[in-house]
Parts: structure tokens; sequence; C-alpha cells
């Protein structure tokens, strides 16, 4: 779980790498890949989410008919609870995708990591005559823990079985019996990335017919469509990709943006660039401070402290004397963020003078007082702190958003 970076946001909206959103890097394939007609389906604390697309995807890089159009989770008299998973939120929204005339649902989740270009995706699953094709992790390349489930795929690329990872172990297998024996040589797993191509009407049958209450896509209806004899394609990908399920996850993506290594996912990439939120703060300022292996957000004034191995966000504030090590600041969304009336309000958002940072994920307009320590002094791997502006989530002290974290303090 993100929480409490989710506490009140969604996951795409988390700020990744600086100057990024989570989501940006779904979108961004979307358009490098020449698909312009978008629909963001959400659920929970969708609010920053929604203001975040509809200000970032204008008509001049979707072209004269392409969008990004955001569709809230409702209720309705048919239907009186919010979305429950994928496929109810697809089903729901039918009547609106219906409305053009497409051959193919490319259905991506909003909080992945990688680049991919789908129109390679869409022509595998077209050349195969595929009713269903799921993009699957090649196994010879990443070694991920199938925490979305894995494919069993034949020398043919055709899926025959989906294995489920529940939480507490064994594992829960869907298959279409008649082409699975204990004997079958030709046969590979691969984990799942969650991202399906269907063709249009497969998609009204198996959510409108077949499978009516199915919620999730991934656990219902595609190992559904297995069961019914679909052909059901898998196309491998072998380029970096993270799924960010975890604390632990999205440090590490982070970290891993502040390195010049292939196993990194590269923000860098002109012929295949992430796009974001246009913004219009001034450069960053550094005076007199050392900055070794980082990524600095526009709109920072670094004054005189020492910086390594850290993404900076968008307007961090860093007093003299400070240390950052192998951290996330993710900054403000205001220029000016100084100190202000209030409790706590002393304290001006940024980071303080002489305060030490090691590991750790501050989020947005915390205020970090003078001398504070932050750097896990017991060692906890899990922590709930919250009330005190502060969680400890598998080793990395997570401070929460517009947390105060008054002078002296040590964590």
């Amino acid at each position: 779980m993100l929480y409490p970076l989710t506490k009140r946001r969604s996951e795409g909206a988390i700020p990744i790498a600086g100057s990024f959103r989570i989501i940006d890097a779904v979108v961004s394939n979307c358009i490098n890949s020449n698909i312009n007609k978008i629909y963001a389906l959400t659920q929970f604390n969708s609010t920053s989410l929604n203001s975040h697309l509809s200000r970032a995807y204008t008509g001049a890089r979707l072209g004269k008919e392409g969008f990004v159009e955001v569709i809230a989770a409702y209720k309705s008299p048919e239907d009186e609870t919010w979305f429950q998973g994928t496929a109810d939120a697809v089903r729901r929204c039918l009547w609106l995708l219906e409305e053009y005339p497409i051959i193919e649902f490319l259905v991506l989740p909003g909080h992945h990591l990688y680049r991919m270009d789908y129109q390679k995706l869409i022509e595998a699953h077209r050349n195969s005559n595929a009713d269903v094709t799921v993009a699957v992790l090649s196994s010879r390349t990443r070694n991920q823990d199938p925490c979305l489930g894995t494919f069993k795929v034949n020398f043919e690329s055709e899926v025959t079985e989906f294995i489920e990872k529940p939480e507490k172990g064994q594992l829960k297998s869907i298959s279409l019996e008649s082409s699975i024996t204990l004997d079958d040589i030709g046969h590979k797993n691969f984990p799942s990335m969650g991202i399906h191509v269907i063709n249009r009407d497969v998609m009204i049958k198996l959510l409108k017919e077949y499978f009516p209450k199915a919620n999730d896509l991934r656990s219902e209806v595609i190992p559904g469509a297995i069961a019914l004899g679909m052909k059901v394609h898998a196309y491998q990908f072998d380029g970096y990709w993270e799924d960010m399920r975890s604390i632990a996850a999205f440090y590490y993506a982070n970290m891993e943006s502040t390195k010049k290594t292939n196993m990194a996912f590269n923000f860098y990439d002109g012929d295949s660039p992430v796009y974001t939120l246009p913004r219009h703060p001034p450069p960053t300022l550094i005076t007199d401070a050392v900055i070794t292996d980082c990524v600095i957000g526009d709109g920072c004034i670094l004054n005189s402290c020492k910086i390594v191995r850290t993404v900076v966000g968008l307007n961090t504030r860093v007093g003299d004397g400070a240390i950052i090590e192998d951290s996330v600041i993710m900054g403000s969304d205001d220029f000016h963020s100084g100190s202000a009336e209030g409790k706590g309000m002393d304290i001006p958002i940024g980071i303080g003078e002489r305060s030490y940072i090691r590991k750790a994920i501050v989020d947005k307009s915390a205020r970090i007082g003078k001398h504070v320590m932050i750097i896990n002094k017991d060692n906890v791997q899990e922590g709930n702190k919250e009330a005190y502006g502060y969680i400890i989530a598998e080793g990395i002290v997570v401070i929460i958003r517009s947390a105060v974290i008054p002078d002296g303090s040590i964590i």
C-alpha cells in the first residue's frame, strides 16, 4: 500500500522524479503511441488527479479530436454503489465508450511506471486474431513478484491458464481444463502487467452477458474468457516496469531516477518524452551547496546545504547546514511558501536549518523545523505515528503531507 501518500490523492496523482505524476508515464505512452482518445476512470481521492489531467493534457498534444477526460466514480438508480473494480467501472461507462467507432479497447492501470509502444501491442493483438491480448513481463529479463498473478502461456503465445496469488499464499488457478495437462512441456509462466487489449464486441459480451456481476478484469473477466474458450494472446514485454504497489517500490523507483543505469526508467528520452503539467516557477537557486547524484525540480532555493542521491521536488526550500541523503522531497505547490499564522505555522514549508534527513519520503508542503533528525534512529521497519506527522513503512520514514515536525525533533 502507498498510504499515507494516498491519504488525500489517488495513486496516479502521486508526484515522482521531481516534476511528474505517476499517471504521466501512462498518458505519455498513449500520446507517443498516437492514441489520442483517453478516458481516465477514477475511484478514490480523485480531485488532485482530475485537476492534473484536465490541465496537463490539451488539444495541442492530442490533435483536434483527441482528449483526456476523467470519468469519476458515480452512483445511479441502477447502481447504488461506487465503482467496485476495473470491470465494474468499464461496464458502467460502456454507454459513453460505445459512442466511438473503435474496434478495440486498451485498458491500462494508471499507477505503473514503464515505457511501451502500444501500437506494437495492438499490432500483435490483430496479427494473432485474438479476442483478448494481455501484456506480460518476459521472465527472461525481469524477476518480478507476481502480485498481479501469472499467465501460463504455450509455445504459440496463447494463454491457457491464469494463476492468482492470494494474500495468504497458495496459488489459485483458473483455466481451460481441456488444454492443460500435467505433461505439457511448451508452457511458461509470465507475470501479468494488468494491461489488456480487448475487442469491442468481446468486451461488451464479457461484461454484459457472460459476467454481468464481475468486478475485476484481471482476476475475473480475463480468466473467464479463458474458461469460455476465447482466444487470449500474451504479448511479452521486456523493458523496465514497476508497479507502485508499496512505499518501498515507490521509493526505489525515485532513487533509480537519480542514477545513470539501464535498469532505471529514463525520464530524459527525447524520442519518447514524458509529458506533464506545464508550470512556470523561477529557476532553482543554489547557493554554496554540495549536490551529488540528484534530481532537482524548478523553483527551489537551496542554501549552503548538502544533498546526495535525492529527488528534490518543485519549490523546495532547504536551509543552511541541512543534510539530505537518499530521500524523496516532494516540495510544494506554491512558490511562496513561507511561515504563516496558526499552530506550527511559524515553521516555514521546507527543510529547516541544520536538519538531517536520511532514507525518507517527505510529502508536499511539510514543515520540517530546525535541527530535526529524520533518520529512523531505532531502525523500525513498520510504525504508525500519524498523530505525530509520520509513519514508517518497510524501514522508510514517510512524513505526511502538510505535517509539522517541530524544531529539534528526532525520528
